[in-house]
């Protein structure tokens, strides 16, 4: 059966079929063992082995089928971000480059300029103190920094809008 759904809805969907996953495991975890002592009638619990693997099968089934319809609309589908035309799975890509680039211009930015960073204490020997200098304009990195999370956030609305209103079809 042909389903029409968006991405969201779809990751929703794997959500759920992966908490059913999860209720289905657990219940095979605590029902196929037991333990009885020898002077006792023993509780056995229910449980069958066929009907649990083959709930699991289905279930992964149709995630399956939900991630390859998502990776296929998300391989194909373009939209325009910053002048660019780019495919989703590409700006998914972009995005985590952009990101960890961005915790590294982070951390540049929060530099001070010049810190002392040893008294000379510790080692009689030396008595100047030591200090830590930038190798780097501070206000390009801010400038840069500014930049780059700005375009994040540019992906990020076009990419929820993508995800909220572009359908797809998957056969479930």
């Amino acid at each position: 059966m042909m389903k029409k759904m968006t991405s969201a809805t779809a990751n929703k969907m794997i959500k759920k079929l992966n908490e059913d996953k999860e209720y289905w495991r657990r219940r095979e975890q605590e029902s196929y063992l037991y333990v009885a002592a020898l002077d006792e009638e023993p509780v056995i619990p229910e449980y069958d082995y066929s009907e649990v693997a083959a709930e699991i099968a289905a279930i992964d089934d149709k995630i399956a089928k939900l991630k390859h319809a998502i990776n296929l609309t998300n391989a194909t589908n373009v939209i325009m971000i910053a002048g660019e035309e780019l495919t989703i799975d590409t700006i998914l890509v972009k995005m985590a480059q952009m990101n960890r680039r961005k915790e590294i211009l982070d951390v540049m930015r929060k530099q001070q300029p010049k810190v002392r960073i040893s008294s000379g204490y510790y080692n009689p020997k030396k008595a100047a103190p030591e200090y830590q200098y930038i190798n780097y304009d501070l206000d390009l990195i801010k400038a840069e920094y500014e930049k780059v999370d700005a375009l994040i956030s540019e992906y990020q609305i076009n990419l929820d809008k993508y995800n909220q209103t572009v359908e797809f079809e998957v056969e479930l």
